[in-house]
């Protein structure tokens, strides 16, 4: 178990992402997912009111694992992280806009409480003051408990961690950003700040789009919604590298390449869960593998040469 930045949460280091559900995955075949995740020693939940809206018009994951929470009784030992913004009609992070956009997350879920509250996107037109003085009456109502930042550019995140410091507001204790193996824009500026901050970050795309399980290769066809832009990595002269290297240490280590595509995210500096998504318990077998995989210092070497662009 890992602790994000200094709040009392405590997560698995691999936390499971459900974009999918309602999607590719049916109820059914969700619940099986959180139950597998639950019984391989797994409690870090992420989702937001907009999964999967732009396949089902609906919430369908808050909905999906609020039924879930209630049928199981399981809401005390779960970390629950959902996200406030994206969503048609509730776009932005005016004070408004969080106050029932969070009120709707509740009910989905089935909860009086979300224990990480992700602005899902920087709003640039609404103060930075005028969000997070929301968020902070939100947690002192105890609707939610800790906030966390998602796609903020690193100048963004820096202003709104001194804005907070200023004015006595929350802060955002984590972030959320693209970042896998072949994707590496995280380690710069944007990471500089997490660091000298001390905040946790909880990567998604930690799989690159299912790029990095190993099954892409030229003339493959599969069958999956982001089949086109997982295959886009091929083009790239450094995707072909680094899925060599990754199954070459899997091969060695005898397990699949995406669990150790995920130990080497969970083993970087700042990372503190990776998130990944899984349609059925099948998918989900790498990600419980990689909570327990320890990669060796010439194993995490050998990945980041052959990953850099």
């Amino acid at each position: 178990m890992r602790s994000i930045a200094t709040t009392d949460l405590t997560v698995f280091p691999i936390c499971l992402g459900t974009n999918v559900f309602g999607w590719t995955a049916d109820k059914a075949a969700s619940f099986a997912v959180l139950d597998a995740y639950v019984e391989g020693g797994g409690n870090f939940i992420d989702t937001a009111d907009v999964y999967p809206y732009w396949a089902t018009g609906e919430s369908t994951s808050e909905m999906i694992i609020g039924d879930w929470l209630a049928e199981r009784g399981s809401r005390d030992s779960i970390v629950l992280a959902t996200k406030v913004g994206m969503l048609k009609g509730l776009e932005g992070l005016a004070p408004a806009t969080i106050r029932t956009a969070v009120e709707n997350s509740l009910r989905r879920l089935r909860t009086d409480r979300i224990d990480l509250y992700w602005a899902h996107v920087d709003d640039r037109d609404t103060p930075l003051a005028d969000t997070l003085a929301t968020f902070g009456a939100l947690i002192e109502e105890g609707k939610i408990r800790h906030i966390g930042a998602s796609n903020y550019a690193s100048d963004r995140l820096a202003e709104a961690l001194r804005v907070a410091g200023d004015g006595g507001l929350p802060r955002y204790v984590a972030l959320q950003q693209p970042y896998n193996l072949v994707e590496r824009g995280y380690e710069g500026e944007l990471r500089d700040v997490v660091v000298r901050e001390g905040l946790s970050s909880t990567p998604y795309f930690s799989l690159a789009r299912g790029f990095l399980t190993g099954k892409y290769t030229p003339g493959t066809t599969i069958d999956s919604p982001r089949a086109g832009q997982a295959a886009s990595y091929l083009e790239t002269e450094h995707g072909p590298r680094a899925i060599d290297a990754l199954t070459k240490v899997a091969a060695e280590r005898g397990v699949e390449p995406a669990a150790v595509a995920l130990a080497w995210l969970a083993a970087q500096p700042t990372i503190t869960a990776p998130i990944a998504s899984a349609r059925d318990v099948k998918q989900l077998q790498p990600l419980l593998t990689a909570a327990a995989l320890t990669l060796t210092a010439d194993e995490l070497h050998l990945l980041d040469e052959a990953s850099r662009p």
